[in-house]
């Protein structure tokens, strides 16, 4: 009669190497991702003796609420408000002034600011 050798213990696998490959991943990944995108705003800063930045014509107060946008204390929709800021700018490079209400947030403001600059305005003065 002849009799099986008797099953040898199973071994426990190791789990030290696939702890290695999942933290080389985490690094990896961590390394290789954007965590947010940088983007610069651009600001003319007002300078004493700067006559090219001269504020002169009708007022260009643009009044940023969380509800909408004021030009001059006068409701106008975001999409209106480069065709009437034109209207009271000579050229583009005009100084115009955006000023930020209590509740609106800053990110608010700087989609005002961005929509404006995109549409050609060079000097809009961010004030408090």
């Amino acid at each position: 009669m002849h009799f099986a050798d008797a099953p040898s213990p199973r071994r426990k696998p190791s789990l030290t190497p696939m702890i290695d490959v999942v933290f080389l991943l985490l690094v990896f990944f961590m390394l290789a991702s954007q965590f947010g995108l940088d983007q610069v705003v651009r600001l003319p800063l007002a300078a004493a003796g700067n006559t090219a930045q001269a504020y002169s014509g009708p007022p260009r107060l643009v009044s940023i609420t969380p509800a909408g946008v004021l030009l001059n204390g006068i409701e106008t929709p975001l999409a209106e408000l480069p065709d009437a800021l034109q209207s009271l700018t000579e050229t583009l490079n005009d100084p115009v002034i955006l000023r930020g209400q209590e509740a609106a947030t800053s990110q608010r403001v700087l989609d005002v600011l961005g929509h404006l600059q995109d549409t050609g305005f060079t000097a809009v003065v961010l004030v408090e």
